[in-house]
């Protein structure tokens, strides 16, 4: 799902008249740390598979 210009200025006018200017930075550091401990939580997931896959099962 690609968003063009036009959808990508229309949610960012959205997301300042819901939020305010104020809280925008703040917002933005939360959705930062989030999207890093979710690609965290996946490599952590992958790893844990990977682990698993090479150890037989007794």
């Amino acid at each position: 799902m690609n968003i063009g210009a036009p959808e990508a200025i229309i949610a960012l006018v959205i997301i300042l008249v819901l939020f305010g200017g104020s809280q925008l930075p703040k917002l933005a550091r939360n959705l930062g740390k989030a999207q890093k401990e979710f690609k965290d939580g996946l490599a952590e997931g992958q790893a844990d598979t990977s682990d698993s896959d090479a150890k037989p099962s007794s």
